[in-house]
């Protein structure tokens, strides 16, 4: 496996991790090892951190609303700054 395709099914991974996170956050908190490896693994691939951050602060969140709106936001920011760098998978939806 090229590195070019280890990396993009590191990202395709990491984003399907957040996205069914992101989904139950509205449920229960989502600050699991899970989405903190998934959040790692993007670190190098997103130029801005804020997102990020953003949605591991929000995933701890005691409120179910507001954990659901940061991780929202949060995940839609991480997609943008991998869209931003060309490094968002082809064929995946935000």
């Amino acid at each position: 496996m090229s590195w070019g395709l280890h990396q993009r099914v590191v990202i395709d991974l990491s984003l399907r991790i957040l996205r069914a996170a992101m989904a139950r956050s509205g449920e229960a908190k989502v600050n699991t090892v899970e989405v903190r490896l998934a959040l790692r693994c993007l670190l190098h691939h997103c130029p801005e951190k804020w997102p990020l951050e953003a949605f591991w602060d929000a995933a701890g969140a005691d409120n179910d609303i507001g954990r659901a709106q940061g991780t929202t936001a949060g995940f839609n920011g991480i997609c943008r700054q991998l869209k931003a760098a060309d490094r968002y998978p082809e064929g995946t939806s935000s």
